[in-house]
């Protein structure tokens, strides 16, 4: 596989960056080892987490799992910041980045975080304070370099220009929600300034929370998973014509919706890799083998074309 660059940045990694949002929600430590073990074992590296998943625990067993394995080295750390971790109100000043990238860095059990992410725009705090506040953590080696998480254009386009006159980090990444079904968060201006400015970007829901594996085709199937409730939104004509065309693609090639999904995906300008989670070994397989898939110009047509 070849890698690709986040950004201007230093860190490549592979097309798939795991979704730490499962562990210790729907995948336990034990369970959890085995399959970041699998995600390793097949050539991948980066990790995506935040401070809010499980209030800590995803980061606690993604810390757990990589000081059992002593692989800290093979690894790429993602984590978040920003969300609403309890205090009623997301937050991005100086005092609580300072406060939370502490408590990152002692669940993670490590010295530096490669990418850290502003995982919530926040209203009430200047980003000059906020882009201060991580070039601090750039200057003392705790933070690689950060990114941004739901963002718009707009605040790009203000937040480098504050990283420009002030010699600070500049966001190197944008993760927005982006996948066959919603698409109209990140094409157009947030995808245009992306590509301008050489932003790379790594996508959430990627598979649509499951809806795109194809195992979601009505009601009757949302106990299928703890994700099911979440599918009612997909549940249209325009989810029915997807799901028809990812059938009808499959049919040819013999991958798998969830592989195609993630594999378009990949074909996107912009996309530096999505991020896509799995509880199980098989369904990680799977997934590897989407970041890998190469699909023919008609196949990507009839994807895209189906999600219009």
């Amino acid at each position: 596989m070849a890698k690709r660059r986040l950004g201007r940045s230093e860190l490549t990694f592979e097309p798939l960056v795991f979704g730490g949002n499962v562990l210790g929600w729907t995948l336990e430590e034990a369970d959890a080892f085995r399959v970041l073990d699998a995600f390793l074992d097949a050539g991948f590296a980066a990790i995506d987490t935040a401070d809010v998943y499980g209030r800590g625990k995803s980061e606690t067993i993604l810390g757990n799992w990589m000081k059992a394995r002593g692989n800290r080295d093979k690894v790429l750390v993602f984590t978040k910041v920003g969300s609403d971790m309890g205090q009623g109100h997301r937050d991005l000043s100086a005092r609580w980045i300072e406060q939370e990238v502490e408590a990152s860095l002692k669940r993670l059990q490590t010295d530096v975080i490669d990418l850290y992410q502003t995982h919530w725009p926040d209203e009430a705090t200047p980003q000059e304070e906020t882009l201060g506040a991580y070039d601090r953590l750039v200057k003392a080696g705790k933070v690689r370099f950060i990114g941004a998480s739901n963002f718009t254009a707009e605040m790009h386009a203000e937040a480098l220009a504050i990283s420009q006159a002030n010699g600070y980090a500049r966001y190197e990444s944008e993760q927005p929600e982006y996948n066959l079904y919603a698409r109209e968060i990140f094409e157009g201006p947030l995808q245009d300034f992306c590509v301008g400015n050489e932003i790379g970007v790594i996508t959430y829901f990627s598979l649509a929370a499951g809806f795109l594996t194809g195992k979601y085709r009505s009601e009757a199937d949302f106990g299928k998973s703890a994700r099911g409730a979440r599918m009612t939104r997909y549940l249209d004509a325009k989810g029915h014509r997807i799901l028809a065309a990812l059938d009808a693609v499959s049919a040819r090639t013999g991958a798998t919706p969830a592989e195609l999904a993630l594999a378009w995906l990949n074909a996107q300008p912009g996309v530096t890799a999505p991020i896509a989670s799995a509880t199980s070994i098989e369904q990680l397989q799977s997934l590897a083998r989407g970041a890998q898939l190469q699909l023919s110009a008609a196949d990507l047509k009839e994807l895209t074309d189906a999600g219009r």
